[in-house]
């Protein structure tokens, strides 16, 4: 299957035409990608370095991080160059960033349901948690993440390279996203959108009812410790993980189910997830976590 557009390229209307807005959002996207970078690549290293968060939590932690960076490096340079540039991207290029955009955003979408199992172990069978949550599974249940989330992108731009695009040419966003080429094509796209709302019913919506499960579960478990110290150590272990899946999903599955209107709220709903989600992850885990903080302070003890 290949798309058979008369236009050669899109463009990308972005957040704003006023060039002073434009270059003020430069600096504030720039400094924000520097600090998703830094973030993530700290994260990463500590994870890799510090051999106290070598355990089963932490490795999931690690994988997020290099997720974020991958999630953001996707969208973000793209966003920057056409602040400073033509607002122009190739069929080509924007059928290629939505692929990678739905693959990256279906790992982290996996990778949370995963974490949050993993939570649920290690609270309900504390004394089991190195025997269950093994090297082995870990892995296994990463790259089945991936797995997921590739093949489920690859199955949505498959049906996508069928549409065609003859004349319109202005996307009403600041990167591609399948729902905002859908009123560009002057062909048919139920059976493209269709593909994609059941997608996203079945991954998004289906591990996110996985979570909740863990998280009922999770509940029942911490409600029948006896000691309130038990309690609120275990409610501790989860609140970075549920702070990050509110994140996510309070921005990335509202943006793909809600209707395309090219409105202010689908941008504010696609930066959240695409540009501030993967900044603010390494944050959240960093403030929340004693363990991290610690790994953190024995690395600058090492450099200085």
């Amino acid at each position: 299957m290949r798309n058979h557009s008369v236009v050669p390229e899109f463009i990308l209307l972005g957040l704003t035409d006023d060039p002073q807005i434009q270059a003020l959002l430069f600096v504030l996207f720039l400094a924000i990608y520097l600090l998703t970078v830094v973030g993530n690549l700290m994260m990463l290293l500590l994870v890799r370095i510090d051999s106290h968060l070598h355990t089963p939590m932490y490795f999931f932690l690690g994988q997020l991080s290099f997720l974020d960076l991958c999630h953001s490096s996707v969208t973000v340079p793209k966003l920057l160059e056409n602040l400073l540039s033509e607002k122009t991207i190739s069929v080509e290029g924007c059928l290629a960033q939505v692929f990678f955009v739905f693959a990256t955003g279906g790992t982290e979408s996996c990778l949370l349901t995963v974490m949050a199992y993993d939570r649920y172990v290690a609270i309900s069978s504390p004394l089991l948690y190195g025997q269950v949550m093994n090297r082995q599974l870990c892995a296994g249940l990463v790259w089945g993440s991936w797995g997921l989330a590739f093949l489920d992108a690859l199955v949505n731009i498959l049906v996508a390279l069928n549409l065609d695009f003859c004349e319109a040419q202005n996307i009403h966003h600041f990167i591609c996203e399948l729902p905002s080429l859908y009123p560009l094509s002057c062909s048919d796209v139920s059976v493209s959108f269709t593909t994609l709302l059941c997608s996203s019913l079945l991954h998004f919506t289906g591990n996110f009812l996985l979570i909740l499960f863990s998280y009922i579960r999770i509940l029942f478990t911490i409600l029948a410790i006896s000691s309130t110290t038990g309690r609120s150590k275990a409610f501790s272990t989860c609140s970075a993980h549920l702070i990050a899946v509110s994140f996510f999903y309070g921005s990335g599955l509202l943006r793909y189910l809600m209707p395309n209107s090219g409105s202010t709220q689908e941008m504010i709903f696609s930066l959240q997830y695409s540009v501030l989600t993967p900044m603010l992850n390494p944050l959240i885990y960093s403030l929340k976590n004693k363990d991290v903080k610690a790994a953190l302070r024995r690395m600058v003890r090492k450099c200085f």
